[in-house]
């Protein structure tokens, strides 16, 4: 489709409405993320401004929102507390060095190792992550919970906001039922004169544009050495977070974005955002939900919606104040009950027991410790085990004596590290007769455990004087044994033990 044709298909007026909205729901996470990492609400502005501009014009995913997160401020609490927030500027730059090396690389592909139910327990639990985050709006400063008319007025707005959002589509959708909300509400409490928290409760959110910075650190290995741990973490937890959300607009929008490009695009971003004192961060699964939800599909959602932060702390800071805190509490609502995996619930009795088990570790891990990555990569390595522990159980062999007295084994199943066991316990080492053949076109080699228990295997054999034929290899396994000669005792083909000569594999 020509660019042109793209142009005409936008609708454009969604595009920017859809932006705005996203624009006035970043503001307060911005600043509630600020906070977790110990530094003033402006750098969270800014990251989120930065990131969100580069990627919208450059990343892999057109309507993917992203800023500073949660998932990247938890990482850099302890940095900023025994150093301060120039070696969190440092760290910022080498993280997006880290993830341009990622992408340049195309690493971006293994994203794709995630399974089914690790996907239903990240977005089940960040679901829940998202909705308790929003507890704090009922709490006084002291951290007691606000009660009497506080507290009903609190409640009212948000069932409002959420019933806007919920119902206005139906009758509607010239305007995002996002922003409707927002608007309705505001207009309410204001034009009432209704006491309730506001957003400007939270912090104060004016200032100026970003300006360059070099960070004030010591060039030295020390440095280098201080913050590089944190870099790394942040790095992986930033694209684990950022590529997962892109799965999940893929499926919302049955499109196909690019991991790859989306990692160097978010490599850029957080490079530029730590020469301009930000504090990192990657892809917003919430506010990309919402943006999508509002029509946003194309690049210009995500620049409205920096620009628009940026507007908000450049001159609109004064309106956006006064919008209630009810309201953007109810509309994040709106997206946790989104990204619940709903249908989680009605897979359970149909899926095997260990993914369901994989489901409620990875949305616990989720939830207890608010680490997406780690809950991710927790749940990949269950899943690779329980896959690795099934298929070790799939090898097995058809064995027959033909009419010259030769055994055949017929293996089938993958041989690997996981399945050595149960292949060594084939065969009948002492009773066999003097010549076997092993057919493996129903299986396949697949690492050096592999190569070493054939080993092992020919060499029992041979040690009894009988003769052991090897067919039907793949070339790709016959090219792991010949590279295995100079590590584990395997000769050349031609070897006793192997007795394979050219036509014997054919």
């Amino acid at each position: 489709m020509s660019l042109v044709n793209k142009i005409k298909k936008t609708n454009t007026k969604n595009e920017i409405l859809s932006g705005a909205t996203v624009a006035l729901a970043l503001v307060p996470e911005a600043i509630a993320f600020s906070i977790i990492a110990n530094v003033n609400p402006l750098v969270g502005l800014y990251s989120a401004f930065i990131i969100g501009l580069i990627t919208a014009i450059i990343g892999g995913r057109p309507g993917m929102i992203s800023g500073a997160t949660g998932a990247v401020a938890i990482v850099v609490v302890a940095l900023v507390a025994r150093h301060g927030v120039e070696y969190l500027f440092v760290a910022v730059i080498l993280m997006g060095l880290i993830q341009m090396a990622i992408g340049f690389l195309k690493l971006g592909k293994f994203i794709r190792l995630v399974p089914k139910a690790v996907m239903f327990g990240f977005l089940n639990g960040l679901a829940i992550v998202i909705f308790v985050s929003q507890f704090p709006q009922f709490q006084t400063a002291d951290g007691s919970w606000i009660t009497g008319s506080a507290l009903w007025i609190m409640l009212g707005f948000v069932a409002l906001t959420m019933a806007i959002i919920q119902f206005l589509p139906r009758i509607t959708k010239v305007v995002p039922a996002s922003l409707a909300a927002i608007v309705a509400v505001s207009a309410i409490t204001i034009g009432l004169q209704i006491p309730t928290r506001t957003v400007g409760d939270l912090a104060s959110i004016s200032g100026g544009l970003p300006a360059f910075h070099i960070p004030m650190v010591p060039l030295t290995m020390e440095t280098i050495i201080i913050v590089l741990p944190y870099a790394i973490v942040m790095a992986l937890v930033g694209l684990i977070e950022s590529l997962l959300t892109l799965n999940v607009i893929d499926e919302m929008t049955e499109t196909q974005g690019d991991g790859n490009k989306e990692s160097v695009a978010q490599g850029v971003a957080n490079t530029v955002c730590g020469f301009f004192g930000g504090m990192g961060g990657c892809a917003m699964i919430g506010q990309s939900i919402i943006n999508v939800s509002s029509g946003g599909r194309t690049r210009i959602s995500g620049i409205v919606a920096a620009l628009g932060l940026l507007a908000i702390v450049l001159v609109g800071s004064s309106l956006v104040e006064i919008i209630p805190m009810a309201a953007l509490v109810g509309l994040m609502f709106m997206v946790a009950i989104g990204t619940f995996e709903w249908a989680s619930f009605r897979i359970i009795k149909k899926v095997p027991a260990t993914d369901v088990i994989v489901m409620v570790i990875v949305a616990s891990v989720t939830v207890i410790f608010h680490n997406l990555a780690v809950a991710v990569i927790i749940g990949v390595i269950i899943s690779a085990l329980v896959f690795a522990w099934e298929s070790a159980k799939k090898i097995h062999a058809h064995t027959f004596t033909d009419e010259n007295g030769i055994k055949h084994y017929e293996i089938t199943g993958p041989l690997f590290f996981g399945s050595i066991t149960v292949f060594k316990e084939i065969f009948d080492y002492t009773n066999d007769p003097d010549e076997i053949i092993i057919d493996f076109s129903k299986s396949s080699v697949r690492d050096h455990s592999a190569i070493e228990a054939l080993h092992d295997m020919t060499e029992k054999y041979a040690k009894q004087g009988k003769k052991v034929h090897l067919r039907h290899l793949s070339e790709d396994c016959r090219l792991l044994l010949d590279n295995a000669s100079e590590i584990i005792d395997v000769n050349h083909w031609e070897d006793v033990r192997y007795n394979l000569s050219d036509n014997q594999a054919k």
